[in-house]
This record gives structure tokens, C-alpha cells and sequence, in this order.
């Protein structure tokens, strides 16, 4: 089972993510590759560079394995083995038609599991990574209500000036920075 954090972030609130993630050199594929994608390094300065969807490798703890989609409406492009490689997925909140502000989620696999067919738990080099990722998001992010979502303080800001926060789904309930 992948390791899930959920949480809300203004752009602000990415900026300073990315800032921080760019002391750990971690590479920036989207979810589907396009062919002759180059990877770039995470950082503020490519916050607008970012798809929607991302993968955040790190390929000084492992190879980032990418194969072909074999079937589907995506049949014939490539995309990351988040099985194999160490890459932390990256859902990006956005705004939805409504204006209000949608969930994103951060995760990752690092458990030996049956489902996934992972043979050998993540290294622990990458067990770290993804615990700094989980302490920035507690250190710098204020806790939700209901529980279960990490707001930045931007987003809770905006939140507090009337933009509404919506976990993302079909009919997801509104959420609040809890006081």
C-alpha cells in the first residue's frame, strides 16, 4: 500500500515546496511522457514548467525505470514504473470550475506488497526522503478539519478570505484549516 499524504497548496505554498525540494536534486517527469521529454530539476523556478501530474524522481538512489503503456486510451506512450523507481507522485491542487480550491496528494511506494509486486522494500535512503517530504508538509502546514489534510498557509489564508476547500473526487466534502 503506497504511502499517501493528502493536502492543500496555493501556488505560494508550492513555491515554498519546491524551494525545499530542490536541496534533494529530484528530477520532474509528468505522468504520460511525450517523446523527447527532457527531466528537469525541481525547483521554484520551474513551478510553472509543472504539469498537473508529476512524478518527483530521485535518480541518485535509484534508476528511474519508464515503460510503455500497452493498453488503454494511453496505449503506446511512456510512463514511470512508481513500483521500481523511486519517484514520489505528485497531484497538484487546483482550482476547479466553481473556483474552489481541489486536494491534491503526495505518495509514494515503499512497502513490500503483494498488489504492486514490489519484491524488495524501497531503500532506505528513499524511506527518508519521503519522511523529510511528510515532516516539511507537518512543520509548515496547519492540520485539517475534518482530519486527514495538511492546508499551507497560503491556502488557509485564502481560505479565511472566502475561497472554499474541496477534497477532490465525486462529491467531496468541503474542508477547513482546523484553528
Amino acid at each position: 500500500m503506497a504511502h499517501r499524504l493528502a493536502c492543500f497548496l496555493a501556488p505560494e505554498d508550492e513555491r515554498a515546496f519546491l524551494r525545499f525540494l530542490a536541496q534533494h536534486r529530484l528530477e520532474v517527469y509528468p505522468r504520460r511522457i511525450p517523446p523527447g521529454w527532457t527531466p528537469f530539476l525541481a525547483g521554484a523556478e520551474t513551478l510553472g514548467q509543472l504539469p498537473p501530474e508529476v512524478y518527483l524522481a530521485a535518480p541518485a538512489l535509484g534508476p528511474v525505470l519508464v515503460d510503455r503503456v500497452k493498453r488503454g486510451p494511453d496505449k503506446g506512450a511512456y510512463r514511470v514504473d512508481e513500483v521500481r523507481s523511486p519517484v514520489i507522485f505528485w497531484e497538484r491542487s487546483a482550482l476547479n470550475e466553481e473556483g474552489e480550491l481541489l486536494s491534491g496528494q503526495l505518495w509514494a511506494e515503499l512497502e513490500v506488497t503483494p498488489q504492486t509486486g514490489r519484491r524488495t522494500a524501497a531503500p532506505e535512503h528513499f524511506r527518508q526522503l519521503f519522511q523529510a517530504v511528510e515532516g516539511w508538509l507537518k512543520k509548515n502546514c496547519r492540520r485539517s478539519d475534518p482530519v486527514g489534510f495538511f492546508v499551507g498557509p497560503a491556502a488557509a489564508r485564502a481560505c479565511k478570505e472566502g475561497l472554499v476547500l474541496r477534497e477532490a473526487g465525486h462529491r467531496g466534502d468541503t474542508v477547513r484549516p482546523s484553528r
